[in-house]
């Protein structure tokens, strides 16, 4: 059964559980605060926040909260969570909340369209984000006002973000938040309330199953007509086939979410780890220090919360920013068939031409493994697009370099944007290994890249343009970490 506390109210909706977020909460439940702008997941219109049920370091249960675009969250993956709306931080006596008032008092709106979603996402970082002007910038990047400007909304955001260091000194942050009215108090009582539905969750599934919720029988159950993560493309491409299809549901479940190192040294990541689960890792950003710059680049916050990195692999974009990434790492992929079967599959393999995966009807995507950059080795990830941010790339592309006294000694690269597929760069790759770091190096690579790709012209560049990106891209791999090498070599 499918139950959620929607504000303060546990709520079990009999909609399909490829229904979207939105569309329950508008016309089921007629709270018609949160707005409905692209539903593409870009404007931020209708953020909501979504609390997950967690424990703290001293074991004992939280509710974690992220901002998230409604448009895009199935209805199915809001079980066994706390969705709030705009509606539910509002005090009874209908003041407005310390992040309102921010908001009001800067001129941060005019229409109030985009207001509801700014609202949300600030009061997400409120309730959980780092008390700094960076952070809370970070909190709206999903978001878009077409009237005021910006500068009066970041105002709004500097100025909660410095009551917030007030918070970190209280005894208990979510107390605190109470106190000042960002939050009503009955968000207290949210562990709680969450933890007695899990328990319940837990004991239905066990009756009904005879085992115990996550157990690796439903492998042998057959495949569903859609496999569900964040649902952040396919409901933008395919949202009235998702809402008629039964779908299987693979966001937030526990034996597909994780980030862990092995014996070997190989990470091995979940399927339906999130890009930001990634960019938070501590694990990762100790192998990739550039990490969280990088990941910057992938879309906004609310999107990052829910795009996973197996649906990422799988929508087989020729601009997967991730598989771009994943690439370089010559990641390698866990395949499950219905009858439990598993397979090794390399991601550079796993493309068969545009849109068309190297996967069985019954195969899903369990588990990524890859070696992390080793010692002396660096990565680099570039992406070109129209916007820095909240745009998909013209071109983008990833490398693993190792540079020894002047001598390229490894090189992995990758390209998106240049062809119907993601790209590994193979005869690049190779060309450049045992080459010296030059200019001249460079541009003879650019020449053999060129004859890698095949590029076409559409909304994001014409065809020679994003030849054009490739071979600046490949220079600027190796300006990011050996300019003084490449400055050199001009020298000599």
């Amino acid at each position: 059964m499918l139950q959620f506390y929607l504000n303060d109210q546990l709520v079990r909706p009999t909609l399909r559980a490829g229904s979207t977020l939105l569309d329950y909460v508008r016309y089921h439940q007629h709270l018609t605060g949160t707005k409905i702008g692209c539903r593409e997941g870009d404007c931020g219109a209708c953020t909501m926040l979504v609390g997950e049920l967690q424990t703290d370091a001293t074991g004992q249960p939280v509710v974690r909260y992220q901002s998230m675009t409604s448009c895009l969250t199935p209805l199915g993956n809001a079980h066994g969570r706390h969705i709030v709306t705009v509606e539910g931080i509002s005090p009874q006596g209908g003041e407005l909340t310390p992040v309102q008032q921010a908001i009001v008092a800067e001129g941060g709106t005019q229409c109030g369209f985009c207001t509801p979603g700014f609202v949300m996402s600030l009061t997400g970082h409120c309730l959980g984000g780092t008390a700094t002007a960076e952070a809370g910038r970070a909190a709206i990047d999903g978001n878009i006002c077409r009237c005021t400007g910006y500068k009066s909304l970041e105002r709004a955001t500097d100025r909660l973000t410095a009551g917030l260091a007030a918070r970190d000194a209280a005894p208990e942050q979510l107390g605190w938040l109470v106190e000042q009215g960002f939050v009503p108090a009955y968000f207290r009582q949210m562990p709680a309330r969450l933890a007695a539905l899990r328990a319940e969750t837990v004991a239905d599934v066990a009756a009904r199953t005879g085992g115990q919720l996550g157990e690796p029988a439903e492998a042998a159950a057959p495949l569903a007509a859609y496999l569900l993560g964040g649902g952040t493309d396919l409901l933008v491409q395919r949202a009235d086939d998702v809402l008629a299809a039964e779908v299987q549901l693979l966001y937030g479940q526990a034996e597909r979410c994780f980030i862990r190192e092995e014996a070997d040294g190989r990470i091995r990541l979940g399927s339906a780890t999130t890009v930001e689960d990634l960019r938070a890792s501590e694990l990762l950003q100790s192998r990739f220090p550039r990490l969280r710059r990088h990941l910057k680049l992938v879309s906004s916050t609310p999107i990052r919360n829910m795009a996973t990195v197996a649906g990422n692999f799988v929508n087989a974009s020729p601009i997967g920013d991730l598989t771009i990434f994943f690439l370089a790492l010559d990641a390698e992929l866990t395949l499950q068939n219905a009858a439990g079967q598993r397979r090794q599959l390399p991601l550079r393999e796993l493309y068969r031409g545009y849109k068309q995966l190297n996967r069985q009807p019954d195969e899903q995507l369990t588990e990524i493994s890859f070696r992390p950059p080793a010692a002396g080795e660096v990565f680099n990830f570039e992406k070109v697009s129209k916007r820095t941010h909240l745009d998909i790339a013209s071109v983008n592309s990833a490398a693993r370099l190792r540079v020894a006294e002047g001598i390229i000694e490894a090189a992995e690269l990758s390209a998106g944007g240049v062809g119907p597929t993601p790209l590994y760069l193979a005869q690049t790759s190779a060309f450049l290994r045992g080459r010296v770091l030059s200019a001249d190096t460079l541009r003879a690579a650019g020449e053999v890249a060129q004859q890698e790709i095949s590029p076409i012209a559409d909304a994001r560049g014409t065809a020679e343009y994003k030849r054009l990106l490739l071979r600046q891209l490949l220079f600027a791999h190796f300006l990011e970490h050996f300019p003084q090498q490449l400055a050199l070599s001009h020298l000599v």
